[in-house]
């Protein structure tokens, strides 16, 4: 958040810049009036093909009932309109207002002395449109007989809007992008309470300057990087760094802007502020990685580079052949032929035909995908990285092993232990005590109230509960209280350490009574999803910033053997681009803020739909059921919906290839011209339709 009273405002092309005193800078869309107004066009467009449509239904009740073409009348009070007439009224708004768009973008692209998809759609539904007005209004003036049958208002009709409505759906999905950026800004508190002058004030968090000591208390998010100077505390840094285990943060430690404070105060100094920031970095990863994937073009853009031009000269060739041969009637005839059998409906409509029954099959299957683009490169897909927390892991702690150790004058078993070491943690917040109060919780018994409760920083806690001394925390603990660890249990706790697991020691009555130990679980089907990724050929790698004794532990599990270890949040998006350019095509699944890069750096970026809403807004495929056997799936679909859009576009493209020799020859009238169009146009949607067939199943 900005503190719009202390900063320079600035409004450049639609967007609104704020520059403020700590240097920082954030851009916020306005809103985006453009996409409104492409929405306005796709109703007009497409309300003028539905008032067609119910044109033609009309006439052909009129006829039936002995109406002529000539003196119809649309709503039964106007006997002056003509069919033709009617018709150019309905289409007129469709042509010029749903229209504009590809008027403007083919003007835009005859400045620049380029070609693009914008010049074939204006030329060919501009010629079937004006035609078909001086076939209404002039009809003399053409070297052919024609009658208002011989119209094609309709063709233009339906190209701009089937064409429009694609263009619409592809835009509307590329402008979710930015809110990724916007909920990364959210994490920033929007006031910091600093001490200036001995006093504790309140002031904007975009105002902080370096060397200003802030004060933080539990609950509350860190407002900027820094390090701690007094106090102590556990700071949950999940969301930037992807480690589920809190940290213990005392003087000395560095703490991250955007992470959330737990359960103690302390105080800290600020290292780096604005865009220095580690969060800061982080939005300016996945600017730049959704800059970058934006550029990839569609197929449909690198062939009508070379295919408009062709089909021009192939247009004006043919005029100018039977103009030379005499045939000035069949030179016009030719003409429009090939400009409307090269108008591209068909084309417009391929990716978003296939990706709107993609969408569907996949939200059945609990698989979002947000936009073909996301697709391109599932066809060719070789690698998969997994974030470990909160992905292939569910992200907080839980109880795994129970070491009851005796006898100890009476013997423990684990039960009783761990109601023992429960009822220390009992009045604590930290997420590993809690952990162990949860596991207890499961017991019939419940759990005793401590009498009395002594929290050692550093160390443990120390707790007075049914006539006993109980002990729970690390060696340091047991070793203050005189109590000696065995080459055995040494060996315990070093074992339990290199399976990734954080062992508790428990001292009972000045006695080692057990270990606890506890550890960031692995989710349900982890393992048959990696099995599962493996059956589909591509490899599976591990990218965490844990360390490389927990990353190998984890990978172990789940049958992972590359692992990616001790990688900063701002690094795993670098990580991912080094793969890319070792020729692998990546696709990351992750749940978190500090995924968010690698997410949109990627070829294809997975989300999981419990993870951060930033994740979520970077991924190109969103697992709506968290089950990680869905990668393989979605992976299957997107592969499927792939091919489909590439066969559309091949029939679409084929189609046009085969028509214009025969439309230029003569042998392809207008009217035949246009119900072709349509064909095509109908095998595209009939082959996305094959989608809907598509079994998408779970390893058992």
């Amino acid at each position: 958040m900005v503190d719009k009273a202390t900063a320079l405002r600035s409004d450049i092309n639609g967007r609104t810049f704020y520059f403020c005193s700590s240097g920082c800078q954030r851009t916020f869309e306005a809103p985006d009036e453009e996409l409104r107004r492409m929405k306005r066009r796709v109703t007009i467009a497409m309300a003028g093909v539905l008032a067609l449509a119910v044109s033609r239904v009309a006439v052909f009740i009129g006829l039936a009932a002995g109406a002529t073409l000539v003196t119809w009348a649309p709503i039964g009070v106007l006997p002056w309109f003509t069919w033709g007439v009617w018709m150019m009224i309905l289409v007129t708004p469709v042509q010029f207002i749903g229209g504009a768009s590809f008027y403007k973008g083919a003007f835009q692209a005859l400045r620049r002395w380029t070609i693009n998809m914008d010049l074939l759609v204006a030329l060919g539904t501009s010629v079937a449109y004006f035609y078909s007005v001086i076939v209404v209004f002039a009809p003399d003036i053409l070297p052919v007989k024609v009658d208002e049958r011989q119209v094609y208002f309709e063709v233009s009709a339906i190209i701009i809007a089937f064409v429009l409505l694609g263009k619409y759906m592809e835009d509307i999905i590329k402008r979710k992008s930015s809110a990724a950026v916007r909920k990364l800004l959210d994490l920033r508190p929007a006031t910091a309470r600093v001490l200036r002058n001995g006093q504790e004030m309140e002031v904007p968090a975009e105002t902080l300057e370096v060397g200003d000591v802030i004060v933080v208390r539990p609950g509350e998010k860190i407002p900027t990087d820094g390090e701690v100077v007094d106090g102590s505390s556990s700071v949950d840094e999940k969301l930037l760094t992807g480690e589920s285990m809190p940290v213990d943060k005392r003087p000395g430690d560095s703490v991250i802007g955007g992470t959330v404070n737990a359960t103690g105060s302390f105080r800290f100094r600020a290292t780096r502020v604005g865009r220095d920031t580690a969060l800061s970095q982080i939005i300016a990863l996945v600017e730049q990685a959704q800059s970058s994937s934006a550029q990839i073009q569609r197929v449909a853009d690198r062939v009508t580079a070379y295919f408009v031009p062709a089909v021009v000269i192939v247009a004006f060739g043919s005029f100018a052949g039977w103009w030379i041969a005499g045939d000035l009637p069949q030179a016009v005839l030719a003409f429009i032929a090939v400009l409307i059998i090269a108008c591209p409906c068909a084309l417009g409509i391929a990716t978003p035909a296939a990706l709107m029954v993609g969408v569907g099959k996949g939200a059945e299957a609990g698989i979002l995908i947000r936009g073909a683009e996301y697709l391109e490169q599932a066809l060719r897909l070789t690698t998969v990285v997994f974030d470990k927390t909160g992905t292939i892991t569910r992200g907080e702690p839980a109880v795994t092993d129970i070491i009851a150790l005796a006898p100890i004058g009476t013997a423990i078993t684990g039960d009783r232990l761990v109601q023992l070491a429960a009822a220390a943690e009992l009045r604590s917040e930290h997420p590993l005590a809690q952990a162990i109060v949860r596991r207890a919780a499961m017991a019939a018994d419940p759990i005793p109230e401590p009498d009395s409760f002594d929290a050692i920083p550093g160390c443990g806690v120390q707790v007075a509960v049914d006539g006993a001394d109980v002990l729970i925390g690390n060696r340091r603990l047991m070793t203050r209280n005189s109590i000696e660890l065995t080459a055995e249990v040494e060996h315990q706790l070093q074992t339990l350490e290199q399976d990734g697991k954080t062992a508790m020691l428990v001292g009972v009555d000045q006695r080692l009574a057990g270990i606890i130990a506890v550890a960031d679980t692995i989710k349900d089907n982890a393992a048959e999803a990696v099995a599962d990724l493996r059956r589909e050929g591509v490899e599976v790698v591990m990218l965490t910033g844990d360390n490389e004794q927990t990353a190998n532990a984890i990978a172990r599990q789940v049958g992972i053997e590359r692992v990616i270890a001790n990688v900063l949040p701002e690094d795993k998006a670098r990580e991912i681009q080094r793969l890319r350019d070792n020729g692998e095509v990546v696709a990351m699944v992750g749940d978190g803020i500090n995924d968010a890069p690698a997410l949109a750096t990627a070829n294809i970026g997975i989300a999981l739909a419990s993870g951060s809403d930033v994740a979520k807004e970077t991924g190109g495929l969103i697992l709506i059921r968290d089950d990680l056997r869905d990668v393989a799936v979605a992976i299957r679909l997107s592969r499927a919906t792939m091919r489909t859009i590439r066969q559309n576009l091949f029939w679409a493209f084929g189609y046009n290839a085969a028509a214009i020799p025969i439309a230029a020859a003569g042998f392809l009238n207008p009217m035949i011209a246009a119900a072709a169009m349509a064909l095509s146009s109908l095998s595209v949607i009939t082959n996305s339709a094959t989608l809907k067939r598509l079994h998408l199943e779970r390893s058992r």
